[in-house]
């Protein structure tokens, strides 16, 4: 029986696209296919990554593209394209022209690999994955946002900084939408296994809450001409690596409940275990009052944006 390597593609080839290609060949999580609209920037960057596979030692073939037919048979596809945030906007403002680029690309996707694991990260990533799901038809497992990674990454970074220890001992996680209605649960975090409320002070945690919250507006109003790409990167890596080497990692992602949490047909972000089949299960935190009404108030700006979109393709 012929073993073959596993393959990611990523589309967008912008920052967080090409440092996606990045990660995932250094990880040798399989062969790199990079698509862009601009065919050379795909295939410069792809190549460039390529030629330093001497150096790094990694083993996986990297080549770029513009044509949906050489990402055929992809297992996993990451999707970074469309415009990033300039400052001043907000993720819901790039609603419009960040809809119509995800038709175009997952009508290619579904297309050449009907049976890949499709990994959101454009913005208003809740709503893109929306529409995603909608025009490849794939069912839930197989169409996941991601945000929770990063936004727990963040209050994780921001945590071991406050604590002055290893981000290793830090555990959190987020939940809800990806943007200022994001839900942290400092109940639930812990530093080398003592609960975060135990070390911290209510004002602290609050103050890192906050901090989490505006993660992405933070960075967009550093660099001026973009948005993150590092850490956008390794989080929709690391939900890669768990479905493609089956880890079944607990991650939070954004999937599209089915009566979690009281919701149906709205992509929210949930923990998730990630398997080979995708996203195998969502659980279900019992959450506090405080944590209810923050998912629901999470929950309900979602269904704006999605009615904004439906308001869009009329």
């Amino acid at each position: 029986m012929e073993h073959k390597r596993k393959k990611i593609s990523v589309i967008g080839a912008g920052f967080v696209g090409s440092t996606c290609a990045h990660w995932a060949a250094a990880k040798e999580l399989g062969d790199v296919v990079l698509v862009d609209i601009n065919e050379g920037v795909a295939k410069g960057k792809a190549l460039d990554l390529y030629e330093a596979s001497p150096v790094e030692n990694f083993d996986a073939r990297v080549m770029g593209t513009s044509n949906y037919k050489d990402t055929a048979g992809s297992d996993v596809v990451i999707i970074t394209a469309g415009l990033p945030r300039k400052p001043g906007m907000s993720r819901d403002d790039l609603l419009a022209t960040n809809a119509k680029i995800m038709r175009e690309v997952c009508t290619g996707v579904r297309e050449h690999s009907p049976q890949a694991v499709a990994i959101i990260v454009s913005n208003p990533l809740d709503a893109m994955a929306f529409v995603a799901k909608e025009v490849l038809n794939f069912p839930r497992e197989r169409v996941i946002g991601m945000a929770g990674v990063l936004d727990s990454a963040r209050f994780r970074s921001f945590i071991a900084e406050e604590c002055q220890v290893s981000i290793r001992d830090v555990q959190a996680f987020v939940l809800g939408g990806h943007g200022d209605t994001m839900v942290p649960m400092p109940r639930h975090c812990s530093v080398g296994g003592v609960p975060l409320t135990e070390i911290l002070s209510k004002e602290k945690i609050e103050s890192l809450v906050q901090r989490t919250r505006n993660g992405g507006a933070e960075i967009v109003n550093l660099l001026k001409t973009g948005s993150a790409y590092y850490a956008p990167a390794a989080s929709a890596v690391q939900m890669a690596e768990s479905i493609l080497r089956d880890q079944k990692r607990i991650l939070p992602c954004a999937a599209l409940l089915d009566g979690e949490y009281g919701v149906k047909d709205l992509f929210i972000g949930v923990l998730c275990k990630l398997g080979g089949r995708g996203m195998e299960k969502v659980y279900e935190v019992e959450l506090n009052e405080v944590e209810k009404a923050g998912l629901q108030h999470s929950i309900g700006a979602v269904k704006e944006l999605v009615q904004a979109l439906k308001k869009l393709s009329l």
